[in-house]
């Protein structure tokens, strides 16, 4: 595989520091010329945040950068591009590997640095098996853990990483020996499309066959991890995927003591029976996340996000269904096709499409619950004017 033309940008991220810096150093040795820039947000109570830029044999440059509006990671931001600028500029960068601090995550960064005019090749979270269950069920603060990127910072460290490791097409994952099977099954079930790569140790020998010089049988190909740094990355799609309209949310799965159940319906959720159940549901498993809708707000996706014990819902804009045939044009295709894949006739694109994934995951007292909180035959029969009477038990949640 050839070395992409300007500077190539790959973004490694993860709350698994230490799989975090087995990665990067992987890519060092597997691709000539590389070289990691990494901002330290852990020295941002004393104002500053310090950037390294590094090879494989050590730090070439140091420097800080200021804090913008008290806010560790808007520094980040706007010391990320001029440096890679810097880099490319300069020459001789082959491969620039931007190195996220912990609690960083990739998606923000990947869109700065394409914004930036910068080409981005790869996204990559660092993964340790062992540790995803832990961190998943982890509903601490950041800012209790030493890890806020700001001042403001109210994030955990649950949905924290949860985000990490969903928006990464790649996952590098380390050689956990503490991690068994239903570690494994676990990470596999919650980013199934992910392309899963070994860390490992560079191979020692031959030189690596970088794209930049003529082959010959004494080179061996890229590694993998260093094969998805340069396979492309396309930033839009990304963003689609996780919109909660049209994400790409696992499937059903049963392996190694770990579960996965999709639950599809039509009917719409009585809005007080479900806020009732919010707690059950949120405790029900490691991480749930998907679409729904609510009697009493027929026009609103609501977005379901949930880890570590903690529950987000969000409303997501409107249904499809809901607006005018002349707005369609403004929804992006990828929202209109997932859309019509899942169109009915009485409610469109309305739906009620949640995900729950956990190891000894109760899947028929889930279900249970679940029916008991929509709309009783009687209560669909009524009609929606009568539904939009029903009391608003989410406004509150929702800070309408």
């Amino acid at each position: 595989m050839a070395v992409p033309p300007g500077l190539p940008v790959v973004i490694v991220g993860g709350l698994h520091v230490d799989a975090r810096r087995a990665a990067v150093a992987r890519l060092l040795a597997d691709v000539p010329g590389s070289v990691v820039l990494h901002h330290d947000l852990a020295t941002a109570a004393a104002g500053t945040v310090v950037r390294t830029i590094r090879d494989a044999s050590g730090i070439l440059d140091a420097g800080e950068a200021p804090l913008v509006n008290d806010c560790a990671c808007c520094a980040l931001r706007e010391d990320l591009v001029p440096e890679l600028e810097r880099l490319r500029d300069a020459g001789g960068t082959r491969l620039a590997v931007v190195e996220l601090w912990d609690s960083v995550e990739p998606k923000a960064m990947a869109e700065v640095v394409t914004a930036g005019g910068l080409t981005v090749t790869g996204v990559i979270t660092a993964v340790d098996p062992a540790l995803v269950l832990p961190y998943l069920g982890n509903g601490d603060d950041l800012a209790d853990a030493g890890l806020a990127a700001a001042a403001t910072d109210q994030r955990t460290v649950a949905d924290t990483f949860a985000r990490q490791l969903e928006y990464a097409p790649v996952l590098a994952v380390a050689d956990s020996p503490e991690a068994d099977d239903e570690d494994r099954e676990l990470l596999a079930q919650l980013h199934p499309t992910a392309r899963r790569v070994p860390i490992g140790q560079a191979d020692p020998g031959d030189p690596v066959d970088d794209g930049l010089t003529v082959p010959t049988p004494r080179l061996r190909p890229l590694s993998a991890p260093a094969r998805a740094a340069l396979a492309g990355f396309d930033v839009e799609a990304a963003a689609a995927a996780q919109h909660p309209a049209c994400a790409l949310l696992p499937a059903e799965a049963d392996a190694h003591g770990v579960s996965t159940l999709v639950w599809n319906r039509r009917r719409p959720f009585h809005p007080e029976r479900l806020y009732a159940a919010l707690e059950d549901l949120t405790c029900a498993a490691a991480r749930s996340r998907g679409r729904f809708w609510l009697a009493d707000k027929p026009d609103t996706l609501f977005h379901w996000d949930a880890a570590g014990g903690a529950l987000c819902v969000e409303s997501a804009g409107p249904w499809l269904a809901s607006l005018p045939d002349a707005a369609w044009e403004m929804v992006p295709p990828v929202r209109r096709a997932a859309a019509a894949l899942d169109w009915d006739a009485e409610h469109g694109d309305r739906c009620q499409h949640l995900v729950f994934t956990s190891p000894g995951l109760d899947r028929d007292g889930l279900e249970r619950l679940l029916e008991s909180c929509l709309l009783t035959d009687a209560e669909y029969a009524a009609g929606r004017d009568a539904w939009q009477r029903l009391p608003h038990a989410f406004d509150t949640l929702l800070e309408v």
